[in-house]
């Protein structure tokens, strides 16, 4: 191979991942691969709510101590949540609803492209001082996680859950 073709592969090749380190997750289609892929929409834990048919509002704060307020949440099946978040820190946080394995597996491609920003149904994230809102729909009884990807949030005890019973 000539050093222009190679040049040529390593570039294209490069491109997806300068797209995504600098904050886009992609085309729409791409995107709903990633929520079939990552089961975000239809998994145990629920589904994006309809906004007119919310059961009760929850206010959530996040803070710079790197915790939730509340980190534990009760909620009945099929009952749909509006969740107001509110960031009272510093620094970038975010909400995200998922099972474990999806979050840990989301912070992994969080810490890979930190600038990269959510606009999927189950996830909120809001600077400092920004308020936000999450309606979700909770499923059968579970247990159900959710965690703030900003990196080394999460590890750092970012994290809560919804006893769905």
């Amino acid at each position: 191979m000539k050093v222009r073709e190679i040049l040529s592969i390593l570039i294209l090749s490069t491109l997806p991942t300068f797209a995504l380190a600098h904050g886009d997750h992609g085309s729409e289609h791409d995107m709903e691969e990633m929520h079939h892929h990552h089961g975000m929409h239809d998994s145990a834990v629920g589904e994006p709510g309809d906004v007119n048919k919310v059961n009760r509002t929850i206010e959530v704060t996040m803070d710079d101590h790197m915790r939730f307020t509340p980190d534990q949440i009760s909620v009945k099946p099929g009952e749909t949540i509006r969740f107001n978040v509110k960031n009272t820190g510093k620094l970038r946080h975010e909400m995200v609803i998922g099972s474990m394995a999806e979050l840990k597996e989301h912070a992994k491609m969080m810490l890979e492209n930190p600038n990269m920003k959510h606009s999927e149904p189950n996830a909120v994230s809001l600077e400092s001082g920004q308020s936000g809102t999450l309606v979700w729909q909770f499923g059968k009884p579970a247990t159900v996680d959710f965690a703030c990807l900003e990196p080394g949030h999460m590890e750092a005890g970012m994290k809560g859950q919804i006893e769905v019973k």
